[in-house]
């Protein structure tokens, strides 16, 4: 799953939203998982991961509030 940019993040609806949410973390634990037995092929994407996924949790707070 790619990198999810802020306009495009806007455009998404609540459900989509929450499907992409589930997607990363999804992806996040299995790159924690390879992380842990060795076999990490880009070590920054966890990074690149976890940003994106509190981008996503930020646009639904900031939603929540309107």
């Amino acid at each position: 799953m790619a990198i999810i940019r802020n306009k495009k993040m806007r455009e998404l609806g609540d459900k989509e939203m929450d499907d992409r949410l589930r997607e990363m973390k999804l992806e996040l634990s299995k790159e924690r998982a390879s992380s842990e037995i060795g076999t990490v092929k880009n070590p920054g994407r966890i990074r690149e991961i976890r940003k994106t996924i509190a981008k996503i949790m930020t646009e639904k707070s900031k939603r929540k509030k309107r």
